[in-house]
């Protein structure tokens, strides 16, 4: 027979509660796919170093928050930006691209989880306003070095296919800060255990 003493009961219904809850029930490293208009993105999160920024993409992602929303602001040689669910989704009715990157989900806000990961080209980090504690549902790509991120924003992630569709979306003008007239958008975003 065996006894089971309190202390050995709590580790066992600890480690029930983590294999129940969604950040540990599926097998292998979360990959977010995008599928843009012209092509799939594939991007492997980085729990390890990222867990609170990771957690909140594949909340949103497995809520359907990230499909239609517009790459509001891209910067040619630099990085493209999206993930306004509040104001930058192209099939929503509260659709508004002058206030694309100014909202973000109704969850609250998630601290930064800064690392040693260098923003290289194909890096995926939180968006965030000049509070570093202030990234919500916003990240961007960069699509060339921006090493000078290092330490001020998170990575969360990286590009492991797909960049050619990253660098043919729709930019916008360097006078405008990237601001995008015309952007393309996030067809479908899924989650994907490799």
């Amino acid at each position: 027979m065996i006894k089971i003493n309190r202390r050995s009961f709590a580790a066992l219904a600890l480690g029930a509660t983590l294999l129940a809850s969604p950040a540990f029930a599926q097998s292998g490293t979360p990959h977010l796919i995008l599928t843009l208009e012209d092509g799939a993105v594939d991007i492997e999160l980085l729990p390890a170093i990222a867990p609170k920024h990771v957690e909140r993409i594949v909340t949103l992602t497995e809520e359907g928050a990230y499909n239609g929303v517009v790459f509001h602001r891209v910067i040619d040689g630099f990085m493209a930006q999206t993930g306004d669910v509040a104001n930058g989704n192209a099939d929503s009715p509260n659709y508004n691209l002058a206030a694309a990157g100014t909202g973000g989900s109704e969850l609250p806000d998630v601290e930064a989880e800064f690392n040693s990961e260098s923003f290289q080209r194909g890096a995926v980090g939180a968006a965030r306003s000049q509070d570093p504690n202030s990234f919500n549902s916003q990240f961007f790509i960069t699509t060339a070095d921006a090493s000078f991120l290092d330490g001020q924003y998170t990575v969360f992630g990286k590009v492991v296919s797909g960049m050619e569709a990253v660098d043919a979306l729709e930019k916008g003008p360097q006078e405008q800060n990237g601001a995008v007239a015309n952007p393309d958008k996030i067809v479908t975003a899924t989650i994907e255990y490799k």
